[in-house]
């Protein structure tokens, strides 16, 4: 059943959720101006073959970050929205196992990765990204799903902004202060600014609800759900990254340069929905009390409004692709026909990230899991054929047809689940308000 758009807005209206949509949209408008700005001030520092050996040692932490905190975040989100006296435990949970489980990986991958990867990413380079990245972005991370839990999105999107301004002003005086422009003297400052940030976010979370308490413990059922929720992330990040980390092997750092160039705008673009995604997450756990009926409900409203959008951002960036060299430099001439192919993107993950959270919110994370998985293998089979043949258009393709088999596959498993449901939860369903 679709829901018309006037009725969704004038729902929205009424809810906080309007609200918190609006201040995480409003707060990664200025995190994107900020990125913006610090993107373009390094890509053209580096040249595209330093950028791309960065943008491959962060691709390749991406695969191992989510296993840092072992979907602790997430815990902490589903208990503490039920019940907020237990925000210190999952808390102080989540940061020690972040910090333990983080340590372990970034070492773990930095010794590996000589082995795999040779001299193409400088063991510096991975050192100080995966410091970063493994361990220090994932404690600002869970202090900005602490906030999502208690539905201030105002201030999750502050830690992120005071991120991304760091950032910034690291690259300004990288540029300006650093006399050899290299992907390791940008990692280090690239790590320092996420520790200041981190350290920062770590005081607004003990002034906002006081010291956590530090601990290890997870009951069995919560630590087979964090490993449900840490491979959700890792195979999402999978079909995300592990074409950037391919390409380096396969295509070179210019074609690796090119392309992350490329995907670095298209995930801008897909801020305002990133920014619902967020925002409604929580609510996915109340409507998934009544099963994969409600948790559906909810995100069809949602979906009405995201499609849209997909649909307007994937046009506007095929049209104005053309203008990447000027911007970029010379060097990215090639970043036009790679930014038109992967503006499909937007459209299809502004459908298929409801569809997944219909899932979790019902209760049904190991299966949201096993789907994406299943996209890792199509996913990573595509990269291994067309890489070579293809370089990073054989990326392109890859990753289109990723997300395309994602959306399909959750499509299908919720209909499967909705299919038996029973017509007494249906009916009741359908006489209530989903917001």
């Amino acid at each position: 059943m679709s829901v018309p758009l006037k009725a969704l807005t004038s729902r929205l209206r009424q809810s906080s959720l309007f609200r918190n949509t609006l201040w995480f949209l409003g707060g990664n408008g200025v995190r994107l101006l900020v990125q913006a700005a610090y993107f373009v001030v390094i890509a053209r520092a580096l040249g595209v073959a330093q950028y791309g050996a960065f943008i491959g040692a962060v691709a390749l932490m991406a695969l191992v970050a989510p296993f840092s905190s072992w979907g602790a975040g997430f815990i902490l989100i589903k208990n503490v929205v039920r019940d907020r006296g237990k925000f210190a435990h999952y808390w102080g949970v989540a940061f020690c196992i972040t910090i333990a489980a983080g340590t372990a990986l970034v070492l773990i991958v930095t010794a590996v990765s000589r082995i795999i990867w040779g001299k193409s990413l400088p063991a510096t380079v991975l050192l100080f990204v995966g410091i970063s990245d493994v361990i220090l972005l994932r404690i600002l991370e869970l202090a900005a799903q602490a906030f999502t839990a208690i539905e201030l999105l105002r201030r999750n999107s502050e830690l992120y902004i005071v991120l991304s301004i760091l950032r910034a002003v690291t690259a300004v005086g990288f540029t300006v202060l650093v006399p050899t422009h290299t992907a390791a003297s940008w990692a280090l400052l690239y790590m320092l600014s996420a520790l200041v940030a981190s350290v920062y976010s770590v005081i607004v979370i003990v002034r906002s609800f006081g010291l956590p308490r530090w601990g290890l413990r997870l009951s069995y059922s919560e630590f087979k759900e964090g490993f449900y929720y840490a491979v959700a992330q890792v195979s999402q990040t999978i079909y995300n990254d592990i074409d950037k980390t391919m390409l380096v092997r396969f295509g070179g750092l210019d074609a690796t340069g090119i392309y992350g160039a490329a995907y670095r705008i298209v995930d801008a673009s897909f801020a305002p929905v990133s920014a619902l995604v967020h925002a409604a997450f929580p609510r996915f756990f109340r409507h998934g009390e009544q099963g994969v009926s409600g948790s559906l409900r909810f995100a069809r409203m949602l979906i009405a409004c995201s499609a849209a959008y997909g649909f307007g951002a994937t046009v506007f960036l095929y049209a104005v692709a053309p203008i990447l060299p000027f911007v970029l430099g010379r060097d990215f001439e090639s970043a036009t026909v790679a930014l038109r192919w992967l503006s499909l993107l937007v459209l299809i993950r502004s459908i298929h990230y409801f569809l997944a959270d219909s899932l979790t919110g019902a209760g049904l994370q190991a299966l949201r899991t096993v789907i994406q998985l299943v996209v890792v293998v199509i996913n990573v089979l595509l990269n291994v054929w067309l890489i070579p043949i293809y370089s990073w258009v054989g990326a392109a393709w890859a990753s289109i047809a990723s997300d395309g088999a994602l959306g399909l596959g959750l499509l299908i498993a919720i209909a499967i689940v909705h299919k038996h449901t029973p017509a007494s939860e249906l009916d009741t369903l359908e006489s209530r308000v989903a917001m």
